[in-house]
């Protein structure tokens, strides 16, 4: 299914290549949009490479026995039962992690650096799979020890009790990531333009929205691409921009992009998205304790049950590992939710700002970012979290 999807978007992009739409004319040139069909394409067919891959990844992990060959190595090497687990998750990360840096390499060094939008040097690359890799060690261990201890302690309620850690452990993230963790990867400084800081700020207060700070990330060190995003709770909410936004936009279209993003706020569209995705957890974790005690479910992926191994972590493994198959199919659901909510942020955004500064905005990031202006209409559908860019537009003119 993903395959055919991602046919049909190369078909649909290709044969509108050669006409900008009747809402961009005027504003994209044919180049620009050439050049992002052409981004599109390849970045689509590189995609197709992935789902092919990732698939006989899971089928040579599974039915190819790789897993059942760590899980008895490492309980033969290690001997502890906890330690022995940590381990083949260790393993299996690491093997994942190694085989889909290649696919990484080629989309930053060979297709971004195609299309001018590569920053990334070789070192810094490095330095962020290092940095990243500890963390993920730094926080994922005594998360990933915690919920085993659970598995071994709280017998068949025990998913409701990891969950409840791995709600905590969201949580957690989210509050340490902009103050703790995302300032070892870039610098934020404060916002240096006065004129802009008080049209934001007054902007904020009109929409009942409380800031700690504006900041300028230097988000230019690795992408030409360009973005803004709010972090934070409560009081400590702050905004972040990225430098090459502030290079594109002015000061009109600024303040338009950020009353959209407020108005997802006003609108508890953060609040809501939260919650869902923890409740879907929820949801998650009560199917994999419920498979746990199904001896099927793991010999019929080519693993010994844990009942007779003692190794819980492969009902961990194999449910992440298999669960994208099968919610594959809630993705379009999920993303018309989203596009109803980028339609409702644009029309706070026209209430609290202009909608014409907001089109301006929208027609400069698309060109900047080679967002494809003609996608398909049933690869939009499901993929996609933010509406079409000419039904937006539409949208956006028509109200405007």
């Amino acid at each position: 299914m993903r395959v055919w999807l991602a046919k049909r978007q190369i078909r649909y992009v290709t044969r509108h290549r050669d006409e900008v739409p009747a809402e961009f004319q005027g504003r994209i040139s044919l180049r620009s949009h050439q050049r992002a069909a052409d981004y599109t394409t390849e970045k689509t067919r590189f995609g197709m490479a992935e789902i092919i891959f990732d698939a006989i990844v899971l089928a040579a992990m599974t039915l190819g026995g790789v897993l059942q060959a760590y899980s008895d190595w490492c309980f033969e090497l290690i001997g502890h039962p906890l330690w022995s687990q940590i381990a083949f998750l260790g393993l299996v990360t690491l093997t994942i992690g190694i085989l889909n840096l290649p696919f990484a390499i080629y989309k930053i060094f060979v297709i971004q650096q195609k299309y001018g939008f590569n920053r990334m040097t070789p070192g810094l690359f490095a330095s962020d799979v290092a940095k990243s890799t500890f963390i993920a060690c730094l926080l994922g261990l005594p998360l990933v020890a915690l919920i085993l201890w659970l598995m071994n302690l709280a017998a068949s309620s025990w998913w409701f009790w990891a969950w409840l850690v791995w709600a905590g452990f969201n949580l957690l993230v989210m509050y340490l990531f902009p103050t703790w963790i995302a300032p070892l990867f870039n610098r934020f400084t404060p916002l240096q333009d006065e004129e802009l800081k008080q049209r934001i700020e007054s902007l904020a207060k009109r929409c009942g929205f409380s800031i700690e700070g504006l900041f300028v990330m230097d988000g230019s060190r690795r992408s030409a691409h360009g973005n803004a995003y709010f972090t934070g709770f409560g009081r400590s909410r702050r905004i972040v921009f990225f430098d090459t936004l502030l290079s594109k936009l002015n000061h009109d279209e600024i303040e338009a992009v950020l009353a959209h993003e407020l108005g997802h706020f006003k609108h508890r569209h953060i609040a809501r998205r939260l919650v869902t995705s923890l409740l879907a957890a929820l949801l998650m974790f009560g199917i994999m304790g419920w498979l746990s005690g199904q001896a099927w479910f793991f010999t019929s992926l080519g693993v010994q049950p844990p009942q007779e191994t003692g190794n819980n972590a492969l009902t961990l493994t194999l449910f992440f590992m298999v669960m994208p198959v099968f919610t594959f199919w809630l993705t379009p659901v999920m993303n018309a939710l989203s596009r109803k909510d980028e339609f409702e942020a644009d029309r706070f955004a026209m209430n609290n700002s202009n909608a014409q500064f907001l089109i301006n905005a929208l027609v400069k990031l698309y060109d900047d970012n080679a967002a494809t202006l003609t996608p398909d209409p049933l690869h939009s559908a499901f993929y996609d979290t933010h509406p079409p860019a000419h039904q937006r537009i539409q949208h956006l003119a028509a109200q405007a």
